[in-house]
């Protein structure tokens, strides 16, 4: 067919001449037959002509056809034949090879090429996927002896008539671009970035205390010959630029090794004692992946604080994007002190006065602690001057019977807000107080949160990777038992004693009781300095006792929960329940499970309504639950911890709080 519109395209326009001498010879038959007989003569050898001579043309434009289409096949054969580049066409079912060129099969050392072999054979773990969800690069490099590839390609579809045949024999085809010494300076460029960590001696005061300098000289070279020690060999640059602080500079490449000695310069340091008996610990902040030197050190310095703020003694990497944390078993050492309560009193005072109104707002659930140390709050504004509300659900809390009894005090008749009435009334010189929590997902309302621009930020729990962030005032202290604790504190620096009714004394004395269980965990002294306060000013320890009961339905779940009860391994006890459980009881039954003989932490796990899990922890012994908590995105301190699943059914929880478990007493 393309032969023939060929041809007429070449062919002269003949036949017009023909049919007009034709024409002209008829004419001519009637003037002169004779005349006409010889012009019919010729007409016929003319045509006989035409035919012999357009045979020809068309014998010999076949052939020319012929020799054009013949060159270019063996042009592309001999392209793809002699590429430079090793190419492999393969079956998209199986990766089974249909054509390769020799380079390609020169890079597996085969000099006969095998069509009968798989590409996944050939290269384990290689996978067509990429090419079917239309990508045209492969996902990573292939790497062939000491050879590495970028793989490109696409899909090559088979002529065939048949839609479900057709449809099976999709073939891939690959393009095999040698890219070593590319990705070889890649990664010396990577192993080559600067890397910062910052050493902070955090007892260094404590240490120090009434030591002669010789003695203080001698614990600071002890300090340093240990630190000395275990960077050397790393080839970096440490130096101290303060008192109780180090610097240490060096290249990517070895910060694995300090990864994966679990940074054990932790464990280490605890050799150095001062003659009084105290302990050397530090706190590891390591800063990565950033600009340059100033961003790294930055990052250091917000991976300090970070291990402050979960109790010192551990280690947290820091790079663009999140956080990592290593350490953090041993418990928290309180280092905080009168000096410091009393400037950030003072800060808080001034933030109060410069605000119109104080919204005080604790978690979601809002426990005893909450709401006692938010009562604290609206003493210090009443105080001040200035009017103040405690925002929480009426109906979602575990302090029900607290704030009954508060709402009949006349001060506090209008105290208690919902969070949908509280974003109502905000405004841009609203002050918002997040107490006992640190983390935007878990306040009681975080639209409330997004909408108010100054925030201040009270809290006992151990810092985890999403916090507060921008916070006018943050007052974080993980050795405190609870937040009522820092609120005493406070309240000495800011009220006098007849500021405060017996009521709200009874308030923050029931904050404490409830985190310290009856004061038998996290208990120190200023904990019992700040009950007897609390009792000075009135509290009734039995009115306490009051706020923490339970009704009977909740008396029996609870036990039907210990009934449950699994040990696992090394004083570990589990219950998974299938049916929701109140949040309260559950709590209180992972605290009834520590007085199981031999138990030291207890998880309580249920499936909620939803189609998630909660699980609710607790310890009284060396296991830290946070740190368990926290791998699957919960967070607390080391004796009570929780943590709320959307997206995982209860088995699937459960097995994973148990590979948890596994890795934290295995490390």
């Amino acid at each position: 067919m393309v032969n023939k519109k060929l041809q007429k395209l070449i062919e002269p326009g003949t036949r017009l001449f023909l049919l007009i001498m034709v024409l002209f010879a008829v004419a001519t038959f009637f003037i002169n037959e004779t005349l006409a007989a010889v012009e019919a003569i010729i007409i016929a050898l003319l045509v006989i002509y035409y035919l012999l001579a357009a045979r020809r043309r068309r014998k010999q434009l076949v052939e020319y056809i012929e020799a054009v289409t013949y060159n270019a096949e063996s042009a592309k054969n001999n392209t793809l034949m002699n590429f430079p580049l090793p190419i492999v066409v393969f079956n998209m079912s199986d990766n089974q090879i249909i054509w390769g060129n020799q380079i390609f099969f020169d890079l597996f050392g085969d000099r006969q090429p095998g069509f009968e072999s798989a590409l996944s054979d050939m290269v384990p773990g290689f996978s067509s996927k990429w090419l079917l969800e239309g990508k045209k690069q492969y996902p990573g490099l292939v790497q062939v002896g000491e050879r590495k590839y970028q793989l490109h390609g696409n899909i090559i579809r088979a002529k065939n008539e048949d839609v479900k045949e057709r449809a099976k024999n999709f073939m891939g085809i690959t393009y095999w671009v040698d890219v070593t010494e590319f990705d070889n300076i890649k990664m010396e460029y990577e192993s080559s970035r600067p890397v910062t960590m910052l050493f902070m001696v955090d007892n260094y005061d404590e240490l120090m205390k009434n030591l002669p300098d010789r003695s203080k000289v001698e614990l600071r070279g002890a300090i340093d010959d240990m630190l000395s020690t275990w960077v050397d060999g790393k080839k970096g640059l440490l130096r101290r630029y303060d008192r109780d602080r180090y610097m240490f500079i060096f290249e990517s490449r070895y910060l694995k090794d300090f990864t994966d000695g679990k940074f054990d310069i932790l464990e280490k340091i605890h050799q150095v004692v001062s003659a009084g008996g105290v302990h050397a610990t530090l706190s590891i902040g390591v800063g990565r992946d950033g600009d340059g030197f100033e961003e790294n050190f930055s990052f250091a310095n917000l991976a300090v604080e970070m291990a402050l703020s979960r109790g010192g003694d551990q280690a947290v990497i820091k790079n663009r994007f999140n956080f990592e944390f290593f350490g953090g078993r041993n418990t928290e050492v309180e280092t905080r002190s009168k000096v410091k309560s009393r400037v950030t009193a003072n800060a808080l005072a001034e933030l109060m006065r410069q605000s119109s109104q104080i919204f005080v707002m604790g978690h979601k659930l809002s426990d005893l602690d909450a709401i006692g140390s938010a009562v604290g709050m609206v003493i210090i504004a009443r105080k001040l001057g200035r009017p103040a509300r405690i925002v929480v659900d009426p109906v979602k809390n575990s302090a029900q019977k607290l704030i009954d009894a508060l709402k009949i005090q006349p001060e506090y008749r209008d105290v208690f807000l919902d969070p949908e009435e509280a974003i109502v009334r905000a405004d841009s010189r609203t002050l918002l107080v997040v107490v006992d929590t640190n983390r935007p997902e878990q306040v009681e309302s975080q639209s409330l949160l997004e909408a108010c621009t100054r925030v201040a930020v009270i809290d006992h729990h151990r810092r985890a990777a999403s916090y507060i962030q921008n916070a006018a005032l943050t007052y974080h202290e993980p050795y405190a038992s609870s937040v009522c604790e820092l609120m005493s504190e406070l309240l000495q620096e800011l009220t006098e004693p007849g500021d405060i009714t017996r009521q709200e004394a009874e308030a923050m004395l029931s904050g404490i009781v409830l985190d310290t269980k009856h004061f038998s965990i996290r208990t120190g002294e200023r904990t019992f300095d700040a009950a007897a306060f609390f009792r000075r000013l009135g509290a009734d320890t039995e009115v306490v006792k009051t706020y923490m009961q339970s009704d009977l339905s909740h008396t029996v779940e609870k036990y039907r929960i210990l009934q449950d009860v699994k040990l696992y391994r090394d004083g570990i006890a589990i219950v998974a329940r299938e049916e929701e459980t109140d949040r309260v009881v559950a709590a209180q039954a992972a605290d009834d499970m520590l007085n199981i003989s031999g138990v030291q932490a207890s998880f309580v796990a249920f499936a909620t309504a939803s189609g998630g899990v909660v699980i609710s922890a607790r310890s009284i012994g060396k296991v830290n639950v946070q740190l368990i908590l926290e791998k699957m995105g919960g967070g607390g301190n080391k004796s009570a911890a929780g943590v709320q699943i959307e997206t995982m059914e209860l088995r699937e929880a459960v097995n994973t709080l148990c590979a948890s478990i596994d890795e934290f007493l295995d490390n």
